[in-house]
């Protein structure tokens, strides 16, 4: 396996917890993209609401997409957590879920769970998507 490390400058440096934005399996063509979260460059949320935070860690998801050669139409899986209980807040989150995934139509799992990254944090957006062409 070769392995290519994606890490924007639009979003926080993962390195101090071991970590890249995401990494693509060159020989699979498969990009697997960390959790992306609501933090700009200090580790701090920008966002207070499942909504903003939502809206938030969806356009990182596209900035680590784009940096890698994919797009959301190459989404293949995407789990979305949720801190609490999903269905409380399956209104607020399945039209932007829709919004931004548009025709492409991935396999998606929401997961509603105790804590994440930070007590500030409330969603976080985990996704495995393919290359636009190989390499």
């Amino acid at each position: 396996m070769s392995k290519k490390i994606i890490n924007p400058k639009e979003l926080y440096d993962g390195a101090v917890f071991g970590m890249s934005q995401a990494t693509v399996d060159t020989e699979s063509g498969l990009v697997f993209i960390s959790g992306q979260i609501d933090w700009n460059h200090q580790y701090e949320t920008t966002e207070n609401s499942i909504e903003g935070q939502a809206r938030k860690a969806l356009n990182n998801l596209k900035i680590v997409l784009t940096d890698a050669g994919s797009s959301v139409e190459q989404l293949l899986q995407v789990h979305v957590y949720i801190r609490g209980e999903l269905g409380e807040h399956m209104e607020t989150l399945a039209p932007i879920l829709a919004s931004f995934l548009g025709e492409s139509r991935p396999s998606v799992t929401g997961i509603g769970v105790a804590s994440l990254a930070s007590p500030s944090i409330l969603v976080e957006v985990e996704a495995v998507a393919s290359l636009l062409q190989m390499n």
